[in-house]
């Protein structure tokens, strides 16, 4: 279970990259895809289905986004002294199932990506998940 979600704060990081990746694609630097290619020895056509997925997903989840964010607007414009409250909440429950939206599909995506991977692959990458966890709470800590 916990490698499980260390793989999906992994990958939620990866997804939240992704779109300011696809800005540096024309400059060809390394990608997240490359970055896990190098890291856990993927296949070219490991890498492929991977981008496959992403493109297919981020495409969906950018959607939503832009919907969702359409929506805050809208609540952003309703405060105001003759606030509606109607409107407030109509539009809280439609970001709400939005927010639920984006959060399954990046959850599939996440699912569907973890299948590409063998299993040495995935343990690869939980061994080097565990050692950025804990530089992380190294750095965390205050130097004595």
């Amino acid at each position: 279970m916990k490698r499980t979600s260390i793989l999906g704060a992994a990958f939620v990081a990866l997804v939240l990259s992704v779109s300011a990746l696809a800005q540096q694609a024309t400059q060809r630097q390394p990608d997240q895809v490359d970055q896990l290619a190098e890291m856990v020895g993927l296949t070219e056509d490991q890498q492929s289905e991977i981008r496959a997925i992403l493109d297919d997903m981020q495409g969906k989840i950018g959607e939503l986004r832009q919907e969702a964010r359409q929506i805050q607007l809208q609540m952003q414009a309703e405060i105001k002294a003759d606030y509606d409250e109607d409107a407030i909440r109509e539009s809280a429950e439609k970001l709400g199932d939005l927010t639920g939206e984006i959060a399954a599909l990046s959850t599939l995506m996440q699912a569907k990506v973890d299948g590409v991977f063998t299993q040495e692959q995935r343990d690869e990458l939980d061994k080097r998940m565990r050692q950025m966890q804990q530089q992380m709470q190294q750095q965390r800590q205050p130097a004595q």
